[in-house]
């Protein structure tokens, strides 16, 4: 019985989180600008990069595969990367400067300007994002935040906050794969048409 209120609590809590972001009229227009800047970037033969650290990490790979590989319909891939993804660049630099240097100087390296960066911290305070956002921010790039409730030290080195109203880890990354999902769909269709079928093969 303990562990069933567990996992109905868990439900509830996670359905609760989405239906505030649902009725959040201001937070669905800072994602309608998300999803225009991403359409133009994309449109522009400009690149969108994406970092996270633990499971924000995971979920900055899971968005870029979206993007990259494919979300519902068959069509050209779309540049989109996730900086940790490079495990020799990213402990060189980790050992030789500082962890907290290391997406930065991934931006440094790869970032131009006209490009996108979305940095993906659920307390919104990771120092090496926030070095990342600011890095992007100084070579003109747009830079989109995903957080939890406050947006934290993120919320002033970006362009647009999605800031999930939230403290709690686990509902705050469900959240954002909702996000990045709904992202990815938005651009799929603006760029190639609608899909035929709402099967996705994975």
């Amino acid at each position: 019985m303990k562990m069933r209120n567990s996992i109905t609590s868990a439900i509830s809590s996670s359905v609760a989180v989405k239906e505030r972001l649902l009725r959040d009229e201001k937070f669905i227009g800072r994602l309608l600008l998300a999803i225009d800047i991403l359409i133009k970037t994309f449109r522009s033969d400009k690149r969108v990069y994406l970092c996270g650290n633990g499971g924000s990490a995971a979920d900055a790979q899971h968005i870029a595969a979206e993007f990259s590989g494919k979300f519902y319909l068959d069509r050209k891939a779309l540049p989109a990367e996730a900086l940790h993804v490079n495990t020799s660049f990213l402990t060189a630099v980790a050992n030789d400067y500082s962890y907290a240097n290391t997406f930065k100087r991934n931006i440094e390296a790869f970032g131009r300007k006209g490009d996108v960066l979305i940095g993906i911290s659920t307390s919104g305070n990771s120092d090496n994002i926030v070095r990342a956002q600011k890095e992007a921010r100084r070579r003109g790039m747009m830079v989109i935040s995903m957080t939890g409730k406050t947006g934290g030290k993120l919320a002033k080195s970006c362009d647009i906050l999605l800031n999930v109203p939230s403290t709690d880890t686990p509902r705050i990354q469900e959240s954002h794969i909702l996000l990045g999902h709904i992202m990815a769909e938005c651009v799929e269709q603006a760029l190639f048409g609608k899909r035929k079928n709402k099967k996705k093969s994975k």
